[in-house]
Parts: C-alpha cells; structure tokens; sequence
C-alpha cells in the first residue's frame, strides 16, 4: 500500500493518523509539491486532479482523503472504526461529508490562505470556521467522539484541519470542548503527529 505524500498537508495527515492508529503497514512516498511534482506526468497519471494524497494498492488508485480511510477501514475489516452496519457507517459517513465540505471551507480555507498564500476570501473563511467550530462544540460537549461513542475514521477526517485553525488565524480558544476532543485523539495508542500537531 503506498501513500504518495506531503507532510504539511492535513488531507495527507488523516491517512497516516488512521494508518497508525489502526496499526495500518503503509509505504509513504513523498511528494515535493513546492517543485511541482504532484503536476508531473507521472502524479497526473494517478489523479489527473493533480493533488494529495493519493493512495495505490494494486489496482486501487484513490485521491480523495475519506475515500482512501473508507477504503483501509474496509479492506482490514476494522468494524470498530467504520462498522458495516447501515445506519452505523451512514453516522461516520456524515461527519467525513463535514471534513470535506465545512472543514474544508472553513479552517482549512482559512490555513491555505495565510500559510500557503492561498488567494481565497478571508472573511468568508473566517466565517465558515467560527460556523463549524461552533456546530462542533456544541457536540462534543455532550459527546467524547464524534460518532458511535468511540474513536472512528470520523474523527481522524474532521480532528487535522480543526487542531491546525490558529495557522489560519482561527484560534480555537473559546472551544474547550474540541481541545479536549484533539487530545483524546492525541492520547490514543499509536497517534503519530505533523508539523503543527505534536503529540
């Protein structure tokens, strides 16, 4: 199993969180992104999106960041972190939507533009991080996890770009809940971090 990778990247981040969380072997291959590798014929062969991560075993070529966790849960048959059970694995399935869209456009927006140069609309990034964070600590004051009562591939989608808001300029301050919820994350067994993340 190989993981085409760039170590700043959150979306790379959730990959190698649940790999070593769930005592998942992975060769990780990186990826110099600054020099345009990930553009190169080769990348694009593998995701004509030219982005990161990319995940191949065998003949599975994936390049999104919850379809890769989707895929390593399943493959290892790991109920614990995304059960086969319908309304289960639709529980976790919602919160890895919310990694791709409110997180993405929130923290993440908000950490391309002030750490990466990223040429986005501030204010509606710094907008969209205070709706989600809000959503989020209002949960998890009333639960350790974000799905199942127990630690899923949910939370190894959502936790990377959340802890990593102050490199956005979001400061997460105001929501003890959700510090409390990254150092669960960070007190599992196994949890390996990133730059930006220590443990």
């Amino acid at each position: 199993m190989k993981l085409y990778d760039l170590e700043l990247s959150g979306n790379c981040f959730k990959v190698r969180l649940f790999a070593a969380l769930a005592n998942i072997d992975l060769d990780i291959i990186p990826v110099d992104f600054l020099g345009g590798e990930h553009k190169s014929e080769k990348m694009l062969a593998l995701n004509p999106f030219g982005e990161l991560p990319v995940f191949e075993h065998n003949d599975v070529v994936l390049r999104d960041a919850q379809a890769i966790l989707v895929y390593l849960a399943r493959f290892h048959e790991l109920e614990s972190w995304l059960p086969s059970n319908a309304a289960e694995m639709a529980d976790v399935q919602q919160w890895l939507s919310t990694a791709s869209n409110e997180v993405q456009h929130g923290p993440n927006a908000s950490r391309l533009v002030d750490k990466f140069g990223y040429e986005l609309h501030k204010p509606t990034t710094i907008a969209n991080s205070e709706r989600i964070l809000a959503l989020l600590e209002d949960h998890l004051q009333h639960n350790d996890w974000l799905a199942l009562a127990r630690p899923t591939i949910a939370d190894c989608a959502v936790m990377p770009y959340v802890a990593l808001a102050p490199e956005g300029g979001v400061s997460l301050a105001d929501y003890p809940a959700i510090n409390k919820w990254i150092a669960r994350i960070k007190a599992l067994p196994g949890f390996n971090g990133m730059p930006g993340i220590a443990k």
